[in-house]
């Protein structure tokens, strides 16, 4: 089991488990949730959680598309 734990005070800690479904992040351009599963995100081996982002569906196929066009 993983989770988060953070302390409220020095009597109170607030522990969460992770699960596929409780996962997000906010996407860098926009501002926006992003729920994600984190076993598919780190499935490659390769990521880690601090150089890690992820874009939500709007932007993703905006950046997308820009690339795209620059080919």
């Amino acid at each position: 089991m993983f989770y988060v734990k953070e302390k409220m005070s020095p009597s109170v800690d607030v522990t969460v488990e992770l699960h596929d479904d409780n996962v997000f992040c906010i996407c860098p351009d926009c501002g926006r949730e992003v729920e994600i599963d984190i076993a598919e995100l780190f499935s490659d081996g390769e990521s880690d959680l601090y150089d890690t982002s992820v874009y939500c569906a709007d932007c993703s196929k905006a950046k997308l598309k820009d690339a795209r066009s620059k080919v």
